[in-house]
């Protein structure tokens, strides 16, 4: 196995979604050593998705063939409102979750520290660090999956709010009588962007009589659509899902521009499972239409740019969270 000449100090990085939780084993040089992925299973509820969590933590250290009492900490990405000092995911609408005290719990079935952060947070830091070495002063990450959520880098350090509840990008309002969102809002970008959002709406239209290649690509299984499934429909010259994706990059673009003109940062990365399938179909026009929404001055030395971490994002600023935790203790 590479890099094995500390075995004694190992760290994990937990990204856990509304669909999948990967656990990753890192180095201490942040080198990732082996991961593991699970289906989340929501439905069977909040300790039920605790024992997932830590079962991924086990079987990713067990497939490094290393052993738990080497682990020097566990950091986790969760979505939602996250206090992280309190270690508590205050609100995740994607869980259907509200006050789990998830490091308190974590620490009980796996005796180690566990340190949680919001997952987009979490992936903005590891992009920000491992990435482009912490060097961007300012910074914003998007991340389009299952939901939309973001991170804040200012001054070169994670904005993390009053409240420790800021980068809630994709529940920024842009369309006042839009859909629902599962936060109870209407009308948020993660209602009209999301994979979710792009889903529920082409399966809308197909049970309207709309017509789509996605059906010879899935018969009559929609339920178990991804967004590969999207990029190979719109490659063979289905106009409706083209349609349907560039109006899901259009509103991203615009919250891009909301964005640039309220922290003028240096970068804008986009990433999250929609991104990494969908770049060459979505970007182009993310980025005409932030720029478009962006005031003059605004986007003068702005990068518009996609992470090259791709699924690896969370798990990586998860293991950069621990870094960080542990050097301040």
């Amino acid at each position: 196995m590479p890099e094995t000449s500390n075995k004694s100090e190992f760290i994990v990085g937990v990204d856990l979604g509304g669909t999948k939780i990967l656990a990753g084993v890192f180095a201490p040089s942040l080198k990732l050593l082996g991961k593991v992925k699970l289906s989340t299973k929501v439905e069977r509820g909040v300790d039920a998705v605790l024992d997932r969590v830590a079962r991924s933590v086990r079987e990713a250290v067990d497939e490094c063939d290393l052993d738990m009492n080497q682990c020097r900490g566990i950091g986790i990405g969760a979505p939602g409102a996250v206090d992280f000092e309190a270690g508590r995911v205050i609100f995740a609408p994607n869980l259907e979750w509200r006050d789990v005290l998830m490091k308190k719990e974590l620490e009980k079935r796996l005796d180690a520290p566990v340190f949680l952060e919001n997952d987009c947070n979490v992936c903005t830091l590891g992009v920000h660090e491992h990435e482009f070495g912490g060097k961007p002063r300012h910074m914003i990450g998007i991340f389009v999956g299952t939901g939309i959520g973001g991170g804040i880098i200012l001054d070169g350090k994670l904005f993390s709010g009053a409240n420790h509840t800021a980068g809630e990008i994709g529940h920024m309002v842009m369309q006042l009588d839009g859909d629902k969102c599962r936060c109870g809002n209407k009308g948020c970008l993660e209602a009209l962007a999301s994979r979710t959002a792009i889903f529920n709406r082409i399966q809308a239209a197909v049970k309207d009589g709309q017509k789509t290649l996605l059906s010879q690509i899935l018969g009559d299984k929609f339920d178990n659509m991804k967004s590969g499934d999207l990029r190979k429909a719109i490659r063979r010259g289905d106009k409706f899902v083209e349609k349907v994706v560039e109006q899901a990059a259009e509103y991203i673009g615009i919250g891009v521009g909301n964005l640039v003109n309220l922290f003028n940062p240096e970068i804008v990365v986009l990433g999250g499972g929609v991104i990494d399938a969908l770049e060459d179909e979505m970007l182009k026009i993310i980025i005409k239409t932030a720029r478009e929404y962006a005031m003059p001055g605004a986007t003068e030395g702005l990068e518009i740019i996609t992470t090259h971490l791709g699924n690896d994002a969370g798990i990586t600023g998860a293991a950069v969270l621990v870094k960080q935790q542990l050097k301040q203790s």
